[in-house]
């Protein structure tokens, strides 16, 4: 049985990566100890973890995480409230496939996108 995904996104430092998700997004440390090189965080029922990538050109970074919500208009105008950078494209709306959705990039270009079935 499968009952969780972590997925593991490239991070260039990690203390630029910690304010974003910790300062901006909300999301929480995972654990009593701080890896050199790794980083685990949380909110909700989310988990990411970020593994040190010094080399990595942000601009041929293709990670991404679709995160389901059911709050998607309030975590939306959260976001703004906040000024957190919307993707230019990722402005919330109703996709075709049945999901309200928005775009964030992460201080790497990981893609977040949040969607809400509608």
């Amino acid at each position: 049985m499968l009952d969780a995904v972590h997925p593991k996104l490239p991070m260039r430092n990690k203390a630029i990566t910690k304010d974003y998700y910790i300062n901006k997004l909300g999301f929480n440390t995972i654990g009593d100890t701080d890896y050199e090189s790794y980083l685990m965080i949380e909110k909700d029922q989310i988990e990411i973890h970020f593994f040190e990538y010094k080399e990595l050109n942000p601009k041929q970074n293709y990670g991404q995480v679709y995160i389901r919500t059911n709050i998607i208009d309030t975590l939306y105008q959260s976001m703004l409230d906040n000024n957190i950078e919307i993707h230019p494209n990722g402005s919330l709306v109703t996709k075709p496939w049945g999901l309200k959705e928005f775009s964030l990039l992460d201080p790497d270009y990981n893609l977040l996108t949040f969607g809400e079935t509608i």
